[in-house]
């Protein structure tokens, strides 16, 4: 599946005959490819490749170079050494609008293999890839603005090398149409000022059409010019974003509320879900704010003076979230809150624990005392990049991007903030409608991409092969996959920012969801980590969807910043088969670090872990409601799959903070052998552990490995471990 890449034995060097008459043939065969009618519906491309510039990974003997690929002649050859991978790349001379790349193969061919696209020959986008490649001649449709054009060669389909007769690459030599950064960001960003009347009215029209709207396709976002606005009360339903377009969050001062309760439910707060509030002050009305929220709501760059209340009215039940990089002046009252991460912030004071409260960086927060009251306290958060976001200066919009901070304390905007400001000319705005290949264009000819509040469906992988390339959506913007695609794949390269957008499967299984960094990938990014952020993956729930594995990290040292990977429990298209997903996030790459990692409800291993040094701080997980007997979630001798498996294979490892719930209401007489299963190895370590069994609906006989009480009863009482081994 997505385990590290293993590279190919190599076959003994030798050489071997050719014949002129395979030559002769090919070439006519050739030729009359040539000379059958072109396919492609748009203006006939043209020859591009031949007698330009090109380089490979290697070549068989003297008498197989690179340039025999690009010289137009069927009867000479670029062979590789008998190894993988390999790779040739031809320069055009200057940008050209891609059409397609034509494979001229020898007998010696490439079975898996990528064609690659780079503006500046660093940065490379994969704009074709296989893994069945039949060898012969084949013709690829390829899209995009490229000068640099490469093969890169994965797996060989002999035992021999690579071998080409012509690697040819059309397209327009004009380079064709350049696409425009920045521009309007569409009808469902409401910006207002200080000035603008009816502000409340507006907030009030959307927050009735999105309070219940769970799977509804309606996306908004409200973004406030630097200033001060009085008594709002800004309520926040479902895919609804609220923000200040200052630099710091005291450029933009509510007098008022930004308010999340759960009157539509009834009081309970258990599916206040996709929502965020960011660079905001608040003053409250009554001196706390209330924000009774669940997963995939997010509370960042924040100053709240006053207090913070995230229980909704009549303290009903409320399941989780996520505060960092904020300022609360008074005391976070937890109240109902199962559990809660909070990082790089300072508080007033915290009250109540529940199973799991989670801080990492936080001025002002409770010190360690798991099992009991339940905090698990980290004075600094290794390393954090807080979210890229939208502000206004300078009568235009520009993104800031800021800095990395190791062993982060606190909010990281009371001085000058570290950072660097992008105008927004250099974003391709994202509308609905949009194509993957405009998109992969936008992202080879340079610009970032901003995804305005909607439902993008993408036909083709979104392929980040960039350095430094932001992807941040407005409103919840959500990218549906269609056809079994992966919704959005990204290279192995530096500075990759992933930022505020769901990712919703499809009906046709795709075998990823999100991809950071390919298969074998080994760069080191520790200077400059791929970020994800506010990043959501959905399975069913707004229909019928289907996937292999959520999220697979591929590339070293990321970082993943608060994420909910969700195999649906209830909603529309929700079934043990029906949206079948075994596997939520699978970490390959090494160094990796999570900081608010919620994963639920998956057919199999909610996560598993193969990369070396990984770290989680605060892990939020239910196993899947919908087994429908113990055979379902039979794992070889064990009973279950456990929620977060770190392979036999890894050496180091550690975890802070790490729940798992199961609610087994189809079968309550199921058992889970443990909720986490690790290797018994020094370098192997768990802080806080706990499983809860949810009303005595199937239950837990370790909490991790054989470690750990059994849950019993109907109670709802955490089996925990406070450390491990």
């Amino acid at each position: 599946m997505y385990r590290p890449f293993a590279t190919r034995t190599a076959a003994p060097s030798r050489s071997r005959p050719r014949t002129r008459a395979l030559a002769l043939v090919t070439a006519l065969l050739g030729g009359l490819l040539a000379l059958a009618p072109a396919t492609e519906a748009q203006a006939a491309p043209v020859l591009l490749s031949q007698g330009r510039p090109v380089t490979a990974s290697s070549q068989e003997n003297g008498g197989t170079p690179a340039t025999a690929a690009v010289d137009g002649d069927l009867g000479t050859r670029w062979s590789s050494a008998f190894a993988d991978p390999q790779w040739i790349q031809v320069d055009l001379g200057a940008p050209a609008a891609l059409g397609r790349v034509d494979l001229r193969w020898e007998a010696a061919y490439g079975r898996a293999y990528r064609i690659e696209t780079s503006l500046d020959g660093a940065a490379w986008t994969t704009a074709y890839a296989t893994t069945t490649g039949p060898g012969g001649n084949e013709s690829l449709p390829v899209s995009g603005t490229a000068r640099y054009v490469r093969l890169q060669g994965q797996t060989r389909g002999t035992g021999y090398g690579y071998s080409l007769w012509e690697f040819q690459v059309y397209g327009t030599a004009d380079g064709g149409t350049t696409l425009p950064g920045g521009g309007d960001l569409g009808p469902n960003v409401h910006v207002v000022d200080p000035s603008t009347p009816g502000i409340q009215a507006q907030l009030d029209e959307v927050f009735r059409q999105q309070e219940s709207a769970q799977f509804g396709a309606g996306r908004h976002a409200f973004l406030f010019k630097p200033g001060t606005y009085n008594g709002l009360n800004a309520q926040l339903g479902f895919y609804t974003q609220i923000a200040g377009l200052g630099l710091r969050p005291d450029d933009t001062t509510i007098n008022g509320d930004v308010t999340v309760d759960a009157g539509w439910f009834n009081g309970n707060a258990t599916q206040n879900f996709w929502r965020s509030a960011e660079n905001l002050a608040l003053s409250p009305v009554n001196g706390t704010d209330r924000w009774a929220v669940s997963q995939a709501a997010s509370f960042r760059r924040m100053h709240v003076k006053g207090g913070l209340n995230l229980a909704p009215t009549g303290y009903g039940w409320a399941s989780g979230g996520y505060i960092a990089d904020s300022r609360i002046d008074g005391q976070i009252g937890n109240y109902s809150q199962q559990q809660w991460y909070t990082r790089d912030s300072a508080v007033g004071g915290w009250s109540n624990s529940v199973w799991n409260q989670v801080f990492s960086g936080v001025e002002g927060a409770p010190a360690t005392s798991f099992p009991e009251p339940r905090y698990t306290t980290l004075d600094t958060t290794p390393v954090s990049r807080e979210k890229p976001f939208l502000f206004w200066e300078g009568g235009e919009f520009k993104v800031f991007a800021p800095a990395k901070r190791v062993n982060a304390r606190g909010v990281s905007w009371t001085g000058t903030p570290q950072g660097e400001s992008i105008p927004l000319s250099r974003f391709y705005v994202v509308k609905p409608g949009t194509t993957a290949a405009t998109l992969n264009q936008a992202v080879a000819q340079g610009l970032h991409l901003l995804f305005t509040p909607g439902v993008h469906h993408v036909d083709r992988t979104v392929e980040i092969g960039r350095p430094g390339t932001i992807v941040l959506g407005l409103g919840l913007a959500t990218i549906v996959p269609d056809n079994g695609v992966t919704a959005l794949r990204v290279a192995d390269v530096d500075g990759v920012r992933l930022a505020g957008f769901l990712v919703d499967a499809g009906p046709v299984n795709s075998p990823t969801l999100l991809e950071i960094g390919p298969q074998g990938a080994s760069a080191d990014h520790a200077a400059n980590p791929t970020t994800v952020q506010d990043v959501y993956l959905r399975v069913g729930g707004a229909g019928p969807g289907r996937a292999g594995v959520g999220m697979v990290v591929n590339s070293d040292d990321t970082i993943v910043d608060h994420t909910w990977v969700w195999r649906a429990d209830h909603g529309d298209g929700v079934g043990w088969e029906t949206n079948r997903a075994d596997y939520g996030v699978r970490v390959n790459g090494d160094d990796v670090l999570a900081t608010g990692l919620f994963v639920e409800h998956f057919n199999k291993y909610d996560v598993e872990w193969y990369g070396e040094r990984g770290r989680t701080i605060f892990y939020q997980n239910e196993k899947a409601y919908d087994a429908p007997n113990q055979a379902a979630i039979q794992n070889g001798a064990v009973r279950g799959y456990a929620a977060y498996r770190v392979d036999d294979s890894v050496t180091t490892h550690e975890g802070w903070g790490l729940g798992s719930y199961c609610y087994y209401n189809v079968d309550p007489a199921i058992r889970q052998d443990h909720g986490f299963r690790a290797p018994v190895k020094p370098g192997v370590r768990f802080h806080s552990l706990l499983v809860v069994s949810l009303g005595g609906n199937g239950h837990y006989e370790h909490v991790i490995n054989d470690t750990g009480s059994p849950t019993s009863g109907t109670d709802t009482i955490p089996s925990t471990v406070v450390s491990y081994p």
